[in-house]
């Protein structure tokens, strides 16, 4: 055994569950945790402790989740927070609620789990939080907008959190992937959910449908493999392997479709300086 103690909230597939194979694989100790986490007899019988944990649950239900791990393990070095789930479909067809669920899963959850795993590896002086943002962290698109709103903000949150407790001896990253051949654009299960009045004849032939008829089409041929994905991430939390010797970085892009997402995104966005810089400086106060 290693003395890497992980907590995984969303270990139930995806990154998540990749990432607790590997760990356990490696040696580490892991507690997968979900919202039905004691279903998880296939990682149960790779000797992790499973908890049923609802990530956005009350602070109290969080702790005590924290609390068990520790009496069982003594620490806890690392936290992995992957839940969370494409809301698809126009931004007109989202209701209140819609949105609402949407934020709370992908964005508040996350802050609080952040929140409270700070103040436990701040008094152990040292440990790591990894988020999941998404190629969607970079670029909004048709039929994905409340989708890249919520990584976008986790993006900016995670950033934010490292900067403010690197001093003590945490550290904190987003992992941005791309198209992994996960279970993420499966229909009809809890990753992937559809807004509530979807306008499917209003927006016929648009943008909209493009996309919901690409996401369909690029199921189960996304070219990231979420093992190696996987091996990446424990990497960089770990410092071995292909991270050995490299500076922590604060965002793991992952997949060489999200690299040329970014990249392209960097390129638009210089072209949009230089094209307005006379603009954008002109609203200063004179000297």
């Amino acid at each position: 055994m290693t003395g890497n103690v992980w907590f995984i909230i969303g270990a139930s597939s995806g990154f998540g569950k990749a990432i607790a194979e590997e760990a356990l694989r490696r040696g580490d100790s892991v507690i997968a945790s979900s919202r039905r986490g004691t279903s998880l007899k296939d990682l149960e019988s790779l000797g992790a402790m499973l908890l049923d944990l609802d990530a956005t649950s009350e602070d109290a239900t969080i702790s005590a989740a924290f609390q068990k791990a520790i009496d069982k393990y003594g620490k806890i070095t690392h936290f992995v927070n992957a839940p969370g789930y494409l809301l698809e479909g126009p931004v007109e067809g989202a209701s209140a609620k819609d949105a609402l669920d949407s934020i709370s899963v992908n964005v508040l959850a996350i802050m609080n789990l952040t929140r409270l795993q700070v103040a436990y590896l701040r008094t152990r002086g040292s440990g790591y939080i990894a988020n999941f943002g998404s190629i969607g962290s970079w670029h909004g698109g048709s039929a994905f907008s409340h989708y890249a709103a919520a990584k976008w903000a986790v993006s900016g949150f995670t950033e934010s959190v490292h900067a403010e407790v690197k001093e003590f001896g945490i550290n904190a990253t987003v992992v941005e992937p791309g198209y992994f051949r996960t279970e993420f654009l499966h229909e009809g299960g809890g990753n992937r959910k559809v807004v509530s009045n979807p306008l499917e004849k209003e927006y016929k032939g648009t943008s909209v449908e493009q996309a919901r008829n690409a996401l369909n089409n690029y199921n189960n041929k996304q070219p990231g493999d979420v093992v190696k994905g996987a091996k990446v991430i424990i990497d960089v939390l770990t410092g071995s392997g292909v991270a050995a010797g490299k500076e922590f970085p604060v965002r793991v892009v992952l997949g060489r479709d999200c690299m040329d997402g970014i990249r392209a995104k960097l390129a638009s966005t210089e072209k949009l300086m230089k094209e307005w810089e006379d603009v954008i400086v002109s609203t200063d106060h004179d000297v």
